[in-house]
């Protein structure tokens, strides 16, 4: 796990990067009305990182197994093919100043690191499954995986958005 927790902090610190200088109004700018700002898509990034959180805590602490075979979830980074994200971490598209949103990153990451390091042993995670919107039932180990991977995802997305506000 302790790749997964560097990557997991490599990661976040590239977003931080990212957002970090921008504006209240860089920040939250829309290009296309259709389209996330960057604090949406940081928004979306707290919400999923909340749910993996809770259900990973919900399903550790069920007696039943649920397990299923690793997946190939490399893809996830792939920015050409396009998802739409679960009503439940879709972003509110209310404003967000950066400081806030740097701290509900935070709480969110602390929360999820809260409840991996509560586990007596990690392999649990291997042994227990969930049904992912896109890749279908993973393993938990998966599920914290693709947290990263799903974040660089959407750095990449972010620096797309900030090169068009940079336009404007």
């Amino acid at each position: 796990m302790s790749s997964v927790s560097e990557n997991l902090a490599v990661t976040r610190n590239g977003l931080v990067d990212e957002i970090k200088s921008l504006t209240y109004e860089e920040f939250n700018h829309k290009h296309v009305k259709e389209k996330w700002s960057v604090a949406e898509v940081c928004h979306h990034l707290v919400l999923l990182e909340r749910r993996t959180a809770k259900l990973i805590h919900h399903l550790v602490t069920k007696p039943e197994i649920n397990k299923a075979e690793s997946k190939p979830i490399q893809h996830a980074t792939d920015r050409s093919t396009k998802y739409i994200a679960p009503e439940i971490v879709q972003p509110s598209g209310e404003p967000f100043e950066v400081q806030q949103m740097l701290e509900m990153l935070n709480d969110a990451r602390n929360k999820l690191l809260k409840v991996l390091d509560s586990l007596e042993d990690q392999s649990i995670l291997a042994e227990r499954s969930a049904a992912h919107p896109v890749f279908g039932e993973l393993p938990l180990t998966q599920w914290v995986e693709l947290i990263y991977l799903h974040e660089l995802r959407h750095i990449e997305q972010i620096k797309e958005i900030k090169q068009l506000v940079n336009r404007h």
